[in-house]
C-alpha cells in the first residue's frame, strides 16, 4: 500500500491519512486519536474533521472517506464532558443570565452540529467503523455517514439521561424515527443495542467481523473507483457485501412488542409507569428500567418534547432547534451536575432540579425553547443550503 499524502502527527487529536488505491483514486482516512478517553470528541476534534472533510469533499483525487476510532474500545464514547464542565462552572461562576455568554458552550455544539450536518449530507461516501462503544456524540458522528458498520463488539447507546442532557447531535430525530416509538425507550432509559438492534433501529446498514478489518482495507485498495459519487457508494455497498454477515438480533427486537405497547402514550409520565411495569426479569430490561428511575426527570420531559418536535422538522430545523436547548442545558439544566457526579466527584449520587418527573412538566421546559437571538440571527441559520450538499439520508 502506497501513501499518497503524508500521515498526521501521531499527538494529533486526529489522524488525517490519503492511501492510493489501485486505480489511482485516493482513500481519505480520519481517525479520532484520543483513545484514553475512549476517543471523546472535543472541540479541536471536530474542527480539526470538519476542516479537512470539506477539503475532501472539493478534492476530485479523493472517492472515499473512511471515519474510525484509534484503538479497540471504542469508535467515539461521546463529546468532551470535562470541558464542558468547567466552561458551565465558570458561566455559573459570572452571575451572567444570558446563555449566549457561555461562549465554549457555544462553540463547541455549533462546531459539532454543523460537522454532524455535513457528514449527513456529505457528497462522498463515508464508511463509519462503528466497532465497540459508540455513545452521544458518536452517533452524532456515525449516524449520518453513507455506509454505517457494526460489528459483533458494538454498543451504541443515548445514555444522556444520566449526565442530565438528553440525545442531541440529531438524536431527536434519529429516535423519532425508530420503529414502533422505540426511540422514547431508547431516549428514557439509554439502554445499548448490539449490532443487529443497531440496523433495526436505523442507526446502522450493515455487520461485519470485528477481524474482518484488515482484508476490508485491502478490498477498497483494489476497487475500480470513479469521479462519480453515486458510483461510489454503490462500489463501496458491493464490497462491504462481501464481508457482511447476517446481524444478530438483541434485547430490543426481543421486547419490541412491550416497548411498542409502552411507549405508545401520549404523556410522558404514563409511558415512564408502562416501562416500569414492563414484565420480565431481563438484565438488558432491569437495567433500563434502573437508569430510567435514577436519570434526571428534566432530561427525561426534554428528550420527550423533543421527539414529538422532531417529527414536524427536517434534520437541519432539528439540528437548529437542539442548539438552542443545549445551550439553555448548559446554563442552567441538569447537565454540569450530571457531570459531576458522574466524571468529578464520582459519587454517583446527582441531585437532580427539578427532583421528580411530576415537577418537569411542560410549562417546567417551555424555557428551553426559547431562542436569545433575534428572528434571522441563529448561528446554524445556513444548514441546509450548503454548497457541499449531498443527498440526505
Amino acid at each position: 500500500m502506497t501513501d499518497a499524502a503524508p500521515p498526521s502527527s501521531p499527538e494529533a487529536p486526529v489522524l488525517f491519512e490519503e492511501r492510493l488505491t489501485d486505480n489511482g483514486k485516493r482513500i481519505g482516512i480520519a481517525t479520532l486519536n484520543a483513545p484514553k478517553t475512549l476517543n471523546g470528541l472535543s472541540l479541536d476534534m471536530a474542527r480539526l474533521l470538519d476542516e479537512r472533510l470539506r477539503a475532501w469533499a472539493t478534492d476530485g483525487a479523493i472517492a472515499m472517506v473512511v471515519l474510525q476510532g484509534a484503538g479497540e474500545k471504542a469508535f467515539c464514547a461521546g463529546g468532551d464532558l470535562h470541558s464542558l464542565y468547567r466552561s458551565m462552572r465558570d458561566y455559573q461562576a459570572s452571575g451572567s443570565t444570558d446563555v449566549r455568554d457561555n461562549t465554549y458552550a457555544s462553540d463547541f455544539f455549533s462546531v459539532e452540529y454543523r460537522l454532524d450536518y455535513l457528514i449527513h449530507t456529505y457528497p462522498k461516501p463515508i464508511l463509519c467503523w462503528g466497532h465497540g462503544i459508540v455513545m452521544g456524540g458518536g452517533i452524532g458522528l456515525m449516524a449520518g455517514a453513507s455506509h454505517r458498520v457494526v460489528t459483533e463488539r458494538s454498543r451504541l447507546a443515548f445514555p444522556e439521561i444520566t449526565i442530565g442532557l438528553y440525545p442531541d447531535v440529531g438524536g431527536s430525530f434519529l429516535l423519532h424515527r425508530v420503529p414502533e416509538n422505540a426511540g422514547v425507550f431508547l431516549a428514557l432509559t439509554g439502554a445499548p443495542l448490539n449490532g443487529g438492534d443497531a440496523i433495526h433501529a436505523g442507526l446502522a446498514d450493515v455487520q461485519l467481523p470485528a477481524d474482518s478489518r484488515e482484508a476490508l482495507d485491502a478490498a477498497l485498495l483494489l476497487s475500480s473507483w470513479s469521479d462519480d459519487g453515486k458510483a461510489n457508494a454503490a462500489t463501496l455497498t458491493d464490497v462491504l457485501d462481501r464481508f457482511a454477515v447476517p446481524p444478530t438480533a438483541g434485547p430490543l427486537q426481543t421486547h419490541r412488542a412491550a416497548i411498542a405497547v409502552a411507549c405508545a402514550h401520549g404523556a410522558l409520565d404514563l409511558v415512564v409507569a408502562a416501562i416500569q411495569a414492563m414484565p420480565g426479569d431481563d438484565p438488558w430490561l432491569a437495567t433500563a428500567r434502573q437508569t430510567l428511575d435514577a436519570g434526571s426527570p428534566g432530561s427525561a420531559r426534554l428528550a420527550f418534547a423533543l421527539q414529538r418536535r422532531a417529527g414536524l422538522l427536517s434534520l437541519a430545523d432539528t439540528f437548529r432547534l437542539e442548539y438552542v436547548v443545549s445551550l439553555h442545558c448548559a446554563a442552567y439544566g441538569d447537565f454540569v451536575e450530571g457531570i459531576r457526579a458522574l466524571l468529578i466527584d464520582k459519587d454517583r449520587t446527582p441531585r437532580w432540579r427539578p427532583a421528580t418527573l411530576a415537577d418537569a412538566t411542560p410549562a417546567w421546559v417551555a424555557p428551553f425553547f426559547i431562542e436569545p437571538w433575534n428572528a434571522g440571527e441563529h448561528p446554524l441559520r445556513d444548514l441546509g443550503t450548503d454548497t457541499l450538499r449531498g443527498t440526505q439520508r
